[in-house]
């Protein structure tokens, strides 16, 4: 499971990036918040869709390790 935590955080990390960079530029441009958080959104989700590939390998990879009889 270590692999998918990885991957989870990596997620996560990209979420919370965007997030703290669109919050730096609502508060320098206050006027094109909206214009601002629609781009965050749409980038959130290129970074979520852009996960799922390196998430599924890594959960495949943890569950791969198991013992045979287990």
């Amino acid at each position: 499971m270590r692999r998918t935590f990885i991957e989870l955080v990596h997620i996560a990390a990209g979420i919370v990036t965007t997030a703290v960079f669109a919050s730096g530029a609502v508060w320098a441009l206050p006027h094109a918040a909206d214009t601002i958080w629609a781009v965050a959104y749409g980038v959130i989700v290129v970074v979520v869709l852009m996960g799922i590939r390196p998430l599924r390998l890594a959960w495949r990879a943890d569950h791969d390790d198991r013992p045979a009889d287990g």
